[in-house]
């Protein structure tokens, strides 16, 4: 299937390492071109590199999605470099959501880090470079959230993944009549180095193999075992793709299927 995405732009926050690099990974791979953005410029430049060297058009930027005026530099500079932004992906955030612990042990400073980075990161990257994609009549914004966004036990992932899904809903309400998209995707726990060594520590801890350490942090994947990045990464292509104009607002499960509720 060709996915239409030849020559388009595409901006990746959290694009230096684990599933934003993977995504880029794809997106290059059906002929975007992209730009990484991290806070550590050495390793965004790295991991653009990683991509030059294969062939790609990938270029590097480091901006911190927590200051306003990094933002806007960094989408000028990826404008004036590339020519536009096409698609954004807001990927930059910690991979877990805070501490699962009781409420009432919670930093209330804590939940506003959360919130400073993963909503308002991803908002202040999204305003950013709407006006541009409004001004041409297409773009996609997928933003990455969570599943912990539909389960209790993690107050501080629940809570920021919400509302990463409400955010995204109003933006997609008002951009989708001017031709731009806007989507979530929600992995579950993805199998990126990070996990790797969580594995890793978790099985010599508990004296058994990585396989099995692995498989029952899958025990509720209705699949029977994690999902890769690259597997999540391809959601994120077809969402960025022109042929997804039929999914706006909506949000994506892409963590091979948890196990018990129905949603619909």
């Amino acid at each position: 299937m060709d996915l239409k995405l030849e020559g388009k732009r595409a901006l990746i926050t959290g694009g230096s390492r684990g599933l934003g690099y993977e995504i880029a990974t794809q997106l290059v791979g059906e002929g975007a071109r992209v730009a990484l953005l991290a806070r550590d410029s050495s390793a965004v430049e790295t991991a653009a590199a990683t991509l030059r060297a294969l062939g790609h058009d990938a270029i590097a930027v480091a901006a911190d999605t927590t200051r306003n005026d990094q933002v806007d530099a960094a989408v000028a500079e990826v404008t004036a470099q590339l020519g536009g932004v096409d698609i954004l992906v807001n990927g930059a955030a910690k991979a877990a959501g805070g501490p699962p612990t009781g409420f009432l042990d919670l930093n209330d400073d804590d939940l506003r880090a959360e919130m400073e980075t993963k909503v308002l990161g991803y908002l202040r990257a999204a305003r950013a470079v709407a006006p541009q994609m409004v001004e041409r009549g297409w773009g996609r914004i997928i933003n990455i959230s969570g599943l912990a966004t539909r389960r209790t036990g993690n107050l501080f992932g629940s809570v920021r993944n919400a509302s990463v899904a409400a955010m995204s809903k109003n933006l997609a309400d008002e951009l989708g009549p001017r031709g731009v998209n806007v989507s979530v995707v929600n992995p579950w726990i993805t199998e990126t180095d990070g996990v790797r060594s969580i594995i890793k520590g978790g099985a010599q801890a508990r004296g058994v193999s990585e396989a099995e350490f692995a498989k029952s942090l899958a025990a509720d994947v209705s699949i029977g075992r994690l999902v890769q990045p690259a597997e999540v990464a391809h959601v994120v292509t077809f969402l960025a793709s022109p042929l997804s104009v039929a999914i706006n607002g909506d949000a994506v499960a892409a963590g091979g299927g948890l196990l018990g509720p129905i949603y619909y």
